[in-house]
């Protein structure tokens, strides 16, 4: 299975107003550094949670249906699923409408109640286009995580050393997993 970011969200978590009264910063000398320390602090948290903070699009290739029918998505919370699409063995796209989307569940999933016969393509025959998030505001993200983004900010702030992420914070993040693929 290959995962890629299409649309990344238009906003972060925190604010930079947010992360500069955390850190007791007062001046905008560094806004440029804090605002990409948030940027980054999200995607990491949402690495290691293997979670979508805010809503954005994202694509899944994989090489085969599922053999039960069930297919469940990355990245939850899922919102909708965009499309499903898959190629034949000669490399000709179609698009598949058979399915259930079920957004509730945790992770959310795709349901096929039928799957197409044609032979598939041999390797990356089937992609599924979805959307996946909270929501698309900082309000819709739970205040754990915004704590969490907030505290690796602080930390990477004070110590200049991006590479590493203090076990505390780590643990936050892999706690909100719900896929553990």
């Amino acid at each position: 299975m290959t995962l890629r970011l299409i649309t990344a969200p238009t906003a972060e978590p925190v604010s930079l107003e947010t992360a500069k009264s955390f850190l007791r910063v007062d001046v905008a000398a560094d806004d440029a550094l804090i605002t990409s320390l948030l940027l980054a602090a999200r995607e990491q948290g949402e690495e290691l949670s293997r979670r979508a903070f805010l809503t954005q699009t994202w694509e899944m290739t994989f090489d085969d249906w599922p053999s039960d029918s069930l297919l469940p998505m990355p990245r939850p919370r899922l919102q909708s699923v965009t499309s499903v699409k898959y190629l034949d063995e000669d490399a000709v796209e179609a698009t598949w409408t058979d399915y259930t989307v079920d957004a509730r569940s945790e992770p959310g999933r795709i349901i096929f109640h039928s799957l197409p016969s044609a032979a598939l393509l041999e390797s990356g025959a089937i992609t599924v286009r979805f959307t996946a998030g909270y929501g698309a505001t900082s309000a819709d993200v739970p205040e754990r995580i915004k704590a969490a983004i907030l505290s690796l900010v602080a930390y990477w702030y004070e110590t200049r050393d991006l590479g590493d992420v203090p076990a505390g914070v780590k643990n936050a993040f892999i706690g909100e997993r719900v896929v553990w693929f």
